[in-house]
Protein backbone atom coordinates (compact mmCIF):
# COMPACT_ATOMS: atom_id res chain seq x y z
CA UNK A 1 0.00 0.00 0.00
CA UNK A 2 1.47 3.40 -0.95
CA UNK A 3 2.44 5.86 1.74
CA UNK A 4 -0.29 8.46 2.25
CA UNK A 5 0.19 12.16 1.61
CA UNK A 6 1.20 13.88 4.83
CA UNK A 7 3.49 11.08 6.01
CA UNK A 8 7.04 12.28 6.74
CA UNK A 9 8.45 9.00 5.39
CA UNK A 10 7.71 10.34 1.89
CA UNK A 11 11.01 12.22 2.26
CA UNK A 12 12.72 8.83 1.81
CA UNK A 13 10.91 8.09 -1.48
CA UNK A 14 13.28 7.99 -4.50
CA UNK A 15 11.44 10.86 -6.20
CA UNK A 16 11.75 13.02 -3.08
CA UNK A 17 15.42 12.11 -2.75
CA UNK A 18 15.98 13.13 -6.37
CA UNK A 19 14.37 16.54 -5.75
CA UNK A 20 16.25 17.03 -2.47
CA UNK A 21 19.58 16.45 -4.24
CA UNK A 22 18.71 18.64 -7.24
CA UNK A 23 19.73 22.20 -8.06
CA UNK A 24 16.11 23.32 -7.98
CA UNK A 25 15.56 26.07 -5.41
CA UNK A 26 12.81 25.63 -2.86
CA UNK A 27 9.88 28.02 -3.03
CA UNK A 28 9.32 29.17 0.54
CA UNK A 29 5.82 30.40 1.40
CA UNK A 30 5.10 32.41 4.54
CA UNK A 31 2.75 35.11 5.79
CA UNK A 32 4.12 38.65 5.56
CA UNK A 33 3.80 41.20 8.34
CA UNK A 34 0.82 42.73 6.54
CA UNK A 35 -1.03 39.40 6.71
CA UNK A 36 -0.70 38.54 3.03
CA UNK A 37 1.13 35.49 1.64
CA UNK A 38 4.61 35.57 0.16
CA UNK A 39 6.61 33.06 -1.88
CA UNK A 40 10.35 33.39 -2.43
CA UNK A 41 12.84 31.10 -4.19
CA UNK A 42 15.65 30.11 -1.87
CA UNK A 43 18.56 27.69 -1.77
CA UNK A 44 18.14 24.89 0.75
CA UNK A 45 19.99 21.95 2.19
CA UNK A 46 18.16 18.91 3.58
CA UNK A 47 20.12 17.52 6.52
CA UNK A 48 17.87 14.52 7.13
CA UNK A 49 15.91 16.28 9.87
CA UNK A 50 15.21 19.77 8.61
CA UNK A 51 15.43 22.01 5.57
CA UNK A 52 18.16 24.56 6.20
CA UNK A 53 18.48 27.92 4.49
CA UNK A 54 20.80 30.85 5.04
CA UNK A 55 19.90 34.49 4.57
CA UNK A 56 21.13 37.97 5.40
CA UNK A 57 20.30 39.14 8.93
CA UNK A 58 18.42 42.09 7.40
CA UNK A 59 16.12 40.01 5.16
CA UNK A 60 12.51 41.12 5.44
CA UNK A 61 11.24 37.55 5.69
CA UNK A 62 12.92 37.14 9.09
CA UNK A 63 10.55 39.51 10.92
CA UNK A 64 7.59 37.74 9.35
CA UNK A 65 8.94 34.29 10.26
CA UNK A 66 9.60 35.44 13.83
CA UNK A 67 5.96 36.51 14.09
CA UNK A 68 4.47 33.43 12.38
CA UNK A 69 6.78 30.43 12.04
CA UNK A 70 4.34 28.25 10.08
CA UNK A 71 5.57 27.87 6.49
CA UNK A 72 5.22 25.77 3.37
CA UNK A 73 7.78 24.99 0.73
CA UNK A 74 7.80 23.20 -2.57
CA UNK A 75 10.55 21.79 -4.74
CA UNK A 76 9.31 21.04 -8.23
CA UNK A 77 10.86 20.37 -11.60
CA UNK A 78 9.85 21.74 -15.00
CA UNK A 79 9.84 18.45 -16.89
CA UNK A 80 6.73 16.47 -17.74
CA UNK A 81 5.59 14.41 -15.96
CA UNK A 82 6.21 16.87 -13.15
CA UNK A 83 7.72 15.86 -9.83
CA UNK A 84 6.72 17.92 -6.82
CA UNK A 85 7.73 17.74 -3.16
CA UNK A 86 5.38 19.66 -0.88
CA UNK A 87 6.25 20.42 2.74
CA UNK A 88 4.49 22.17 5.58
CA UNK A 89 6.41 22.91 8.71
CA UNK A 90 7.72 25.24 11.35
CA UNK A 91 10.66 27.59 10.86
CA UNK A 92 13.23 28.20 13.56
CA UNK A 93 15.63 31.15 13.30
CA UNK A 94 19.18 31.20 14.59
CA UNK A 95 21.86 33.90 14.27
CA UNK A 96 25.17 32.52 13.01
CA UNK A 97 28.32 34.63 13.31
CA UNK A 98 29.73 33.24 10.07
CA UNK A 99 28.31 31.60 6.94
CA UNK A 100 25.64 29.03 7.75
CA UNK A 101 27.46 25.69 7.14
CA UNK A 102 24.50 24.16 5.32
CA UNK A 103 24.33 27.24 3.09
CA UNK A 104 27.95 26.60 2.10
CA UNK A 105 27.08 22.99 1.22
CA UNK A 106 24.08 24.17 -0.80
CA UNK A 107 26.23 26.72 -2.66
CA UNK A 108 28.48 23.92 -3.91
CA UNK A 109 25.46 21.88 -5.00
CA UNK A 110 23.84 24.79 -6.83
CA UNK A 111 26.96 26.36 -8.35
CA UNK A 112 29.44 23.48 -8.50
CA UNK A 113 32.34 23.00 -6.12
CA UNK A 114 34.69 25.68 -7.48
CA UNK A 115 32.10 28.44 -7.95
CA UNK A 116 30.36 27.47 -4.71
CA UNK A 117 33.58 27.88 -2.71
CA UNK A 118 34.23 31.23 -4.42
CA UNK A 119 30.70 32.42 -3.57
CA UNK A 120 31.13 31.44 0.08
CA UNK A 121 34.49 33.24 0.30
CA UNK A 122 32.76 36.36 -1.04
CA UNK A 123 30.04 35.95 1.60
CA UNK A 124 32.65 35.56 4.36
CA UNK A 125 34.32 38.75 3.19
CA UNK A 126 31.10 40.69 3.70
CA UNK A 127 31.06 39.89 7.44
CA UNK A 128 28.04 40.30 9.66
CA UNK A 129 27.14 36.63 9.74
CA UNK A 130 23.91 35.09 8.54
CA UNK A 131 20.60 33.89 9.83
CA UNK A 132 19.95 30.17 9.72
CA UNK A 133 16.39 29.17 8.90
CA UNK A 134 15.67 25.59 9.89
CA UNK A 135 12.33 24.17 8.81
CA UNK A 136 11.13 21.05 10.57
CA UNK A 137 8.57 19.23 8.41
CA UNK A 138 5.14 18.53 9.93
CA UNK A 139 3.51 17.27 6.70
CA UNK A 140 4.97 16.03 3.41
CA UNK A 141 3.29 15.46 0.07
CA UNK A 142 4.76 14.02 -3.11
CA UNK A 143 3.45 14.11 -6.68
CA UNK A 144 5.05 12.50 -9.71
CA UNK A 145 2.06 12.52 -12.09
CA UNK A 146 2.79 8.87 -12.90
CA UNK A 147 2.08 6.98 -9.68
CA UNK A 148 1.25 9.81 -7.22
CA UNK A 149 -1.36 12.34 -8.32
CA UNK A 150 -3.08 15.29 -6.65
CA UNK A 151 -6.16 14.25 -4.66
CA UNK A 152 -8.48 15.62 -7.34
CA UNK A 153 -7.24 13.11 -9.94
CA UNK A 154 -8.04 9.41 -9.74
CA UNK A 155 -5.11 6.99 -9.70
Amino acid sequence: MPVKQGDLSLLDHPTAQELLASRIPARLAYIGLDGTPRVVPIWFQWDGREFVMGTAPTALKLKALAKNSKVALTIDDNNFPHKVLLVRGTARLQKVDAVVPEYATAAERYLGVEQGKAWIEKMRGMGGGMMRIGITPDWVGLLDFETRFPGTLST
